[in-house]
């Protein structure tokens, strides 16, 4: 495969990810993103935690929809995430849930 045909394929899959996004956000209520991931889902709990003197953040979400185009799957019932990066939560507001039309 070129590196043209590859930069083409990653760019039909963003975009199929992206009409994804647009259809099932308006089912969810709240955004999380972490430095990995980027989550739509309806139920959101973060905890702080330190072990050792080092400070982590314990994310679990549920019924949620993941941005990933590399997952056969992109929802699942139940995450957990662990991480040493900062976690952004919005709740989305009702006008959020409609995306701009393409």
């Amino acid at each position: 495969m070129s590196a043209e045909e590859l930069e083409k394929y990653e760019t039909e899959q963003e975009l199929t990810l992206y009409r994804e996004y647009r259809d099932v956000v308006k089912i969810f209520k709240y955004v999380v993103e972490t430095d990995r991931r980027f989550y739509l889902c309806n139920s959101v709990d973060v905890k702080a935690r330190t072990e050792a003197g080092e400070v982590f953040f314990e994310v679990t979400i549920s019924d949620a929809w993941v941005w990933d185009m590399y997952r056969p799957a992109r929802f699942a019932k139940n995450v957990k995430v662990l991480t040493f990066k900062d976690v952004n939560v919005e709740e989305l507001a009702t006008s959020e849930m409609e995306p701009p039309k393409a």
